[in-house]
């Protein structure tokens, strides 16, 4: 019987510029064991638009499955196994 991933959110409304980008890079750094596994996804909230392209182009160039959702005032990114 396969497990359901956890949910881990990470919360980085309110941040603007690269630093939103490289927040997300960090947590996803933190996180990569876990996220290869399959064990956990990493959902991260952002009001940051530009980070709807940046943040899933880099998951999807490290190998990560991304799905990014507009949410009333912000955007979901959620990161997780791409197997």
């Amino acid at each position: 019987m396969e497990k359901t991933p956890n949910l881990i959110e990470f919360d980085i409304r309110g941040q603007h510029g690269s630093s939103t980008l490289l927040a997300a890079l960090k947590e996803i750094d933190n996180q990569k064991t876990r996220i290869k596994e399959g064990t956990i996804k990493l959902l991260i909230r952002t009001d940051n638009r530009y980070c709807t392209m940046t943040i899933p182009h880099a998951v999807h160039v490290m190998g990560y499955g991304v799905k990014v959702t507009s949410v009333s005032d912000h955007f979901v990114i959620v990161i997780e196994n791409d197997t």
